[in-house]
């Protein structure tokens, strides 16, 4: 009777406890529950957050920068010298710049692009994809100051032998490398936007009677619009805001000119050649690169924006 007795009260004993830590780790599970969501939340808030700082930096360095300096000037003005006695603050030679080493990347990657989406998402086997793909996504992963390299020592000299004088830095060249460098993002993004098309639509157009091109040209290109427009407008803006391949091989002449043989300098390229050190802090210069910078982020934002509305526009959901 004792020996039952005790293992009652121990059995009692260890079902107590049991009870107990049960409710412990329920607790403490409720806890985290409720922890994990505000964490969570805070991650998530990171990059919100550093975008907030970003344009507050931005705007209030660019709100002292137009107290010294008109804002119509800035914008206006087709002269760029912030070192002379006088100087003169016109951002339109930057803007000229960067809009055509972007276009003349465009006309690079975008043809090159497309079609390689297409040979990659209509035409190429799974064995020469393996072997394609990674090769094509090694450009990709080149640094942008290489690229800048090869534009000047390699890209400069050979189209010196084309194009009658062409200038030792021209926008031409880094316009031309820059769009080698877009390829693989216009060519990827192209390439994904095709094959969500479902193959279903691809032999409806065959059993028709429709050829392979007809197919892709009149079938799944129409269907992937959205994917492939969305990729040349990022492609667009991955070409505004580069920077070394234009400080290296562009030059730092502030032209305002529609010559790509002559020397011409971009946004970005401004940018490092300000944060050089040249300018003191506090100075007009100084508040001039990020009246620069702020151009800059309004541009890449638009565009940006303007991915995200043609990727809803001509949207397609099967």
């Amino acid at each position: 009777m004792a020996v039952n007795r005790t293992y009652k009260v121990d059995q009692a004993v260890n079902t107590r406890r049991l009870i107990e830590n049960k409710r412990k780790s329920k607790s403490i599970t409720a806890l985290v529950e409720k922890t994990i969501p505000s964490f969570l939340f805070l991650i998530a808030a990171v990059s919100i957050l550093t975008t907030i700082g970003i344009l507050y930096t931005l705007l209030t360095e660019t709100i002292a920068f137009f107290k010294e300096v008109s804002f119509v000037q800035f914008f206006t003005g087709t002269t760029l010298k912030p070192l002379s006695q006088t100087p003169q603050f016109g951002v339109l030679p930057l803007i000229t710049g960067t809009i055509i080493s972007s276009l003349i990347a465009m006309l690079v990657a975008g043809p090159i692009g497309i079609m390689t989406a297409i040979y990659l998402s209509e035409y190429a086997s799974d064995r020469v994809k393996k072997v394609f793909k990674p090769l094509l996504e090694v450009l990709a992963g080149i640094p942008t100051i290489v690229y800048g390299f090869f534009a000047f020592t390699f890209v400069t000299p050979l189209l010196k032998y084309i194009v009658p004088g062409l200038e030792t830095t021209n926008i031409l060249s880094p316009g031309l490398v820059m769009g080698v460098m877009i390829i693989p993002m216009i060519a990827s993004l192209s390439e994904d936007a095709m094959n969500a098309v479902p193959n279903a639509m691809r032999e409806g157009a065959l059993a028709l009677g429709a050829t392979k091109l007809e197919v892709t040209l009149r079938v799944v290109i129409p269907a992937a619009l959205s994917g492939i427009i969305a990729s040349f407008v990022l492609g667009i803006s991955r070409a505004i805001g580069e920077t070394m391949i234009v400080t290296i091989a562009s030059g730092s002449t502030k032209n305002f000119t529609f010559d790509v043989t002559q020397s011409m300098q971009t946004m970005t390229a401004y940018i490092v050649e300000v944060s050089g050190g040249e300018a003191p802090a506090g100075s007009t210069i100084y508040y001039s690169l990020y009246a620069v910078a702020m151009t800059l982020f309004v541009f890449t934002f638009l565009m940006n924006l303007l991915a995200r509305y043609v990727s809803r526009k001509f949207r397609e959901e099967y």
